[in-house]
């Protein structure tokens, strides 16, 4: 047979190649296989995939015998995995030089399935174990949340608040106990107004629905959450206030006066008072972080006084009651006796490290001016007198008589500088204060409000309970004013006539001269608010008692603790008081504005129950416990059967009073 010459082909590399006739393997060639390399190359032949016949008898092969289509390309074999860098070298053929092509790498797709299979379950294992805890923490606080000590993880936010209420109140309720100058005092929590803040508290704890973080801190960890309390500033201030009236020792001005006509002098001294702003603060943040011991600072006071001064004006004070005075107008006297000017004579600061004399000229005249002028001149301010239950007009009438301003800068000279003795006076025409065209049209005519209080006989504090109502009788508000109790009775002195009594303060019972006047503001209060006027400022005591109507007292301290209330009416307002050894009264007169004036009371609750204590202090006050509670009061206006008008409702919230042992042994 003749040679068949060279096979041309375009695409393979192997097709100008001759083939032999004998002398070569009589092996059928595989297709895409260099010469001379086996299909073993890829395993026995029982695993390799069976490949489809080739020839012209192959089903689907070409029709009539025709040559089988032209094989792919033969591929190069790598001999070496790594390839030169650089473009791939040349394979030189019949048909010019081809690129080498890229070496064979057979894919292993079952480990592929397997490795994809694998993840896959490691993913939902992964993501089970997120969402199964995850939904069952989902709701509640998170597991292994603690406050102070107390595990909440795992309940709900309602059971988590009662749980604190009851394990963490204990845990708060740790008192601080104070120093102040060697004294101490223990202030309860109640008494500073500490609260335990359980809404924040468990705010501040991870709760629904958990992300895996803390799904892990849940499940292995622990969160630690410091309890959030809250201090009622306005409170411990007032129980600061207690301490401070205990322990302020005010810096005294040097002062000369009389006991009888014997001159006497006080010596200037320094004083301390308690830093109150760092006190609150400081006790405040005792008891924010869990109570214990505070000490408080005292801040001293220097009187402006020098002990020279005081030497000074006692030389003065002598020769002011060496001799009397004697006043003149035109051939008439009047002699002010030295008993008298020691009477009515003190010596007191200038502020400037002086001390002068301060004469009570309007105190003596009404001794000696009748001396001077007739009765019948004298001027009389406009009022009225209660007669047979009804109030009787008495007319302002204008006068004659000494100016007593006048006399009070003449005879301070003498006693200052010295000099003549005799001072001439000069009559002048005094209007009265108050006119009857001003009492008269003010429509004083009826009772409007009125209240009585009573208390136990014969102790200090009934004195000034009575003295306040001396000087508040017959006091006449206007229309559109503004009563005051200390802008119209002052600062209580000894000197007025109020003495030291025991009041509660803060908390706390001190002894201050006119305590117990509170008892009386109470009674004027209540006048006030049944006459239908509006209530300007007052501040219920800290404790209640059942002497006084439930959210309805006052307590008042001078300067800062008042009682004030306005007269909103087109009338005037006359005060009337009156007093016995157990009871004082307040009424007010004017002309009525409504039928009637009713205190709606709420029921009480939130009781806080009393604590026992016992004292070994000298000053001991023993107290009876009263539990502490809030009430509602809302007072309510009637006309002609009808409610006209509600006051906005005032809440009151009463501390629980201690009962109080004294164990000190007389």
């Amino acid at each position: 047979m003749r040679n068949a010459g060279p096979i041309e082909s375009p695409t393979d590399p192997f097709a100008s190649v001759p083939l032999p006739t004998s002398g070569v393997s009589k092996k059928p060639r595989i297709e895409g296989l260099p010469p001379g390399v086996s299909r073993d190359i890829f395993g026995p032949p029982d695993r390799q995939e069976p490949r489809p016949a080739q020839g012209p008898s192959a089903p689907g092969g070409p029709p009539g015998g025709a040559l089988p289509p032209v094989a792919p390309p033969a591929q190069p074999w790598p001999m070496n995995d790594k390839q030169p860098s650089g473009p791939p070298a040349p394979v030189f053929g019949t048909g010019g030089p081809v690129e080498r092509p890229p070496a064979y790498e057979p894919e292993p797709p079952r480990r592929r399935r397997l490795l994809s299979g694998l993840l896959a379950f490691v993913v939902i294992l992964a993501a089970l174990a997120y969402v199964v805890p995850a939904v069952l923490m989902s709701g509640s606080v998170l597991r292994g949340t603690h406050v102070a000590g107390v595990d909440i993880g795992g309940l709900t936010v309602t059971q988590a608040a009662d749980k604190l209420r009851t394990e963490l109140a204990t845990k708060l309720s740790e008192p601080v106990v104070v120093d102040t100058a060697g004294k101490k005092d223990t202030i309860q929590p109640d008494e500073a107004g500490l609260e335990l803040d359980v809404v924040g508290t468990i705010g501040q704890a991870p709760s629904g629905f958990p992300s895996p973080q803390e799904v892990w801190r849940g499940l292995t960890g622990r969160t630690e959450l410091q309890p959030k309390v809250n201090l009622d500033s306005s409170q411990l201030a007032r129980t600061v206030e207690g301490l401070a009236e205990a322990a302020d020792k005010k810096a005294r001005e040097g002062r000369v006066f009389f006991s009888g006509l014997q001159p006497k002098s006080r010596q200037p001294e320094d004083g301390v008072l308690l830093d109150r702003d760092d006190a609150v603060r400081r006790i405040g943040d005792a008891f924010l972080n869990g109570g214990g011991n505070v000490v408080l600072t005292l801040r001293p006071a220097k009187p402006v006084t020098t002990p020279q001064a005081v030497e000074t004006a006692l030389a003065k004070a002598t020769q002011a009651v060496s001799a009397p005075i004697t006043l003149t107008l035109g051939g008439k006297q009047a002699q002010i006796s030295p008993a008298m000017i020691a009477a009515n004579l003190t010596f007191n600061s200038d502020g400037s490290g002086g001390l002068t004399p301060a004469f009570n000229a309007k105190a003596v005249l009404a001794s000696v001016e009748s001396s001077l002028v007739d009765a019948a001149q004298q001027p009389r301010d406009a009022t009225y007198d209660i007669v047979n239950d009804k109030p009787v007009l008495v007319p302002a009438r204008t006068g004659r008589g000494v100016n007593d301003k006048l006399l009070a800068r003449d005879a301070e000279k003498v006693f200052d500088q010295g000099g003549s003795r005799t001072i001439p006076v000069r009559l002048g025409a005094v209007a009265p204060t108050v006119t009857t065209a001003q009492v008269r049209g003010l429509g004083i005519k009826e009772v409007v409000g009125t209240f009585n209080t009573t208390f136990d006989c014969c102790q200090p504090r009934v004195k000034n309970i009575q003295r306040m109502a001396q000087e508040l009788d017959g006091h006449l508000v206007k229309p559109g004013e503004t009563f005051s109790i200390n802008e119209v009775v002052g600062e209580r002195t000894l000197e007025d006539g109020y003495v030291e009594a025991g009041q509660i303060v803060g908390g706390r019972t001190v002894a201050i001269v006119g305590g117990g006047v509170s008892q009386f503001a109470t009674a004027m209060y209540n006048a006030a608010f049944f006459g239908g006027f509006d209530l300007v400022e007052h501040r219920p005591m800290d404790y209640f008692s059942p002497r006084y109507p439930a959210g309805r007292d006052v307590t008042l301290l001078y300067p800062d603790t008042d009682l004030k209330w306005r007269n909103d009416s087109e009338y005037g307002v006359l005060i009337k008081t009156a007093f016995t050894d157990t009871s004082a009264s307040v009424t007010l007169w004017s002309t009525e504005r409504y039928d009637e004036v009713e205190a709606a009371e709420s029921d009480r609750r939130d009781f806080v129950p009393f604590r026992s204590e016992s004292s070994s202090a000298a000053d001991c006050v023993p107290t009876t416990g009263q539990q502490g509670f809030t009430i509602d009061v809302t007072r309510v206006f009637h006309n002609d059967g009808k409610v006209v008008k509600k006051d906005k409702k005032v809440t009151v919230k009463y501390r629980a009073q201690p009962q109080t042992t004294c164990t000190a042994i007389n």
